[in-house]
């Protein structure tokens, strides 16, 4: 008979520890969460925020959070959803989409704090990282105020892929150019090459202003109409084109800086139009059920005769 070694044995299972429930799950990664959320001792009350990017099959979902003891805290929500009422209600989960949301988020938390007078950010939009050097720090806004520092975030992709040109970084620079103070550079921006080590921002422009939306749009087109018209069905039945995409996008920047707020949902009334019928007594559900035992009795007669 062959000796087989017991791996697994008592003393195994007796240090075993079990994995937090969410790490089982594969939604939480714990080595980068403690990073983003653990503050130094001797600042007290003064959490970290995080910027929470993560992507759904429908649209984008912007959040500015911070950890308590009992849970997280959310400061600010913004999500794709939301851009149809500034003009774009097609499209609502790619590179560009990504940037509106990111834009959305921060400009609706620089009104909640005050902050969005002082840090208007960076209206002229050209895909470049903007840093500023003040007091022996850096700043990714364009001016430091004396007075009021910028708002600081730090970016939370959760178990995404940080690959270059990812759409989490389309929502990081709508927010960088928002107003918001997170730490990032140019080497996961569409455009950096790797091996050159060259930064294209007129890529990354591009990519912000749909540009390589339009280029499929147009190959599509060419190539197979019919499949043309079946995946760009929403944006044909509201007459947008492919050379319309920069104008579109940029009426929509306009509008998320104009009006950043969240509107307020109708309140829920309710009405009396819909009455629930009175409960039968017993008396009457022995008699429902006694008209159908003799109306299915009467229909076997008919058959036999």
């Amino acid at each position: 008979m062959v000796f087989v070694k017991v791996l697994k044995n008592k003393a195994y299972f007796s240090r075993y520890q079990v994995k937090f429930k969410r790490r089982r799950e594969g939604k939480t990664d714990y080595r980068q969460r403690k990073r983003l959320c653990a503050q130094d001792k001797n600042k007290y009350q003064s959490p970290k925020y995080r910027f929470v990017v993560r992507f759904t099959n429908t649209k984008v979902i912007c959040q500015i959070a911070y950890a308590l003891i009992d849970g997280d805290r959310i400061m600010c929500h913004a999500d794709s959803t939301e851009l149809a009422r500034y003009g774009l209600e097609v499209g609502l989960k790619n590179y560009a989409a990504a940037y509106c949301t990111g834009l959305l988020c921060a400009r609706r938390l620089l009104k909640t704090v005050g902050l969005d007078e002082t840090y208007e950010g960076n209206t002229d939009v050209d895909g470049e990282v903007v840093e500023t050097e003040y007091d022996g720090k850096t700043y990714y806004v364009d001016e430091v105020d004396d007075d009021k520092r910028p708002f600081r975030a730090l970016l939370d992709v959760g178990t995404k892929a940080t690959t270059t040109g990812c759409r989490i970084f389309g929502a990081l620079k709508g927010a960088a150019d928002g107003g918001l103070d997170i730490p990032h550079s140019n080497k996961r921006f569409p455009g950096y090459e790797r091996d050159t080590k060259e930064y294209d921002a007129d890529m990354h422009k591009e990519r912000i202003f749909g540009g390589h939306v339009g280029e499929y749009m147009e190959y599509l087109e060419e190539e197979d109409n019919q499949k043309f018209l079946e995946q760009f069905k929403g944006y044909n039945e509201r007459d947008i084109s492919a050379d319309g995409l920069e104008e579109l996008y940029e009426s929509v920047h306009a509008a998320i800086r104009e009006d950043p707020e969240r509107k307020a949902s109708k309140p829920f009334t309710v009405t009396k139009e819909f009455k629930r019928k009175a409960k039968s007594t017993y008396a009457e559900r022995k008699a429902r059920i006694q008209a159908k035992k003799d109306a299915k009795a009467a229909e076997d007669d008919e058959d036999d005769e």
